[in-house]
């Protein structure tokens, strides 16, 4: 019975689902090898750092990620102080104020992250009639997850002869049906990392993935943190459970 606890525990702490969207594709995902998957996992604050300055550079004026509040950016390796002015560059309407009116202001460290369009129909109007998804976790939303976003940001190529291609659309081999309306995003050297490392266009993939991966689970190295210590702790139990049981049962054998 301990047994059968355990193991459900360790599913659940361990895992989590890839599949709440559909993704297929007839084309191998490109598997990589992220530090933050298994047991063990752990994110790279450099690589995420990378990739939140890709997002805040190329994928921000399209997409949001909703969920993620600016203070959240410590767990990343940001300070108070760039948080703050992280947040500073962006306005947000609150209120209402004594008189009843609502006002702008700068975004705070609590607030959550400013959206880049003011309501879905605006956003439709600026990216004919497509609405960019919401990025805080489309890596959980997607089959195949971290990888399926890395394949796709890797999967831009031009239409083979004889594909029936509709107007606006761009082909990508790893978006079912192959066809996309978002033009590929990245490029080499479309942003300059801070830290020196060379932007290429499989590295921009990478760590924006990785920040992606993040919004979609920013409590992962904690819950894994936890897993582990209650691992041990049932493996434990189990040991002078069994230790008793030796010692109740003895003179009966």
């Amino acid at each position: 019975m301990l047994n059968k606890i355990l193991y459900l525990f360790l599913f659940l702490i361990f895992t989590h689902p890839h599949n709440a969207g559909s993704a297929s594709s007839d084309v191998d995902l490109i598997e990589q090898n992220w530090p933050f998957n298994g047991i063990f996992g752990r994110f790279d604050k450099a690589s995420l750092q990378r990739g939140f300055k890709v997002y805040s550079e190329v994928c921000a004026a399209c997409h949001g990620i909703r969920h993620i509040s600016y203070r959240d950016l410590g767990d990343i390796g940001y300070s108070a102080d760039e948080i703050k002015a992280i947040a500073g560059e962006y306005e947000v309407i609150d209120g209402p104020n004594d008189e009843g009116d609502m006002f702008t202001r700068d975004a705070k460290m609590s607030d959550k992250f400013v959206e880049p369009y003011e309501n879905e129909k605006i956003a439709r109007l600026a990216n004919n009639g497509v609405y960019p998804p919401d990025l805080s976790l489309i890596v959980k939303a997607r089959a195949g997850g971290a990888d399926y976003i890395y394949s796709l940001l890797n999967g831009y190529k031009d239409f083979p002869e004889n594909f029936e291609a509709s107007e606006g659309m761009y082909y990508n081999e790893y978006y079912p049906g192959k066809q996309i309306a978002m033009p590929s995003p990245i490029m080499d050297e479309i942003v300059e990392f801070d830290d020196g490392t060379e932007a290429t266009h499989l590295q921009i993939a990478r760590d924006v993935t990785s920040f992606l991966a993040w919004t979609a689970e920013p409590e992962l190295e904690v819950r894994k943190s936890l897993g582990v210590k209650t691992l041990f702790f049932l493996i434990l139990l189990t040991i002078m459970l069994l230790g008793v049981k030796r010692k109740v049962w003895k003179n009966l054998d």
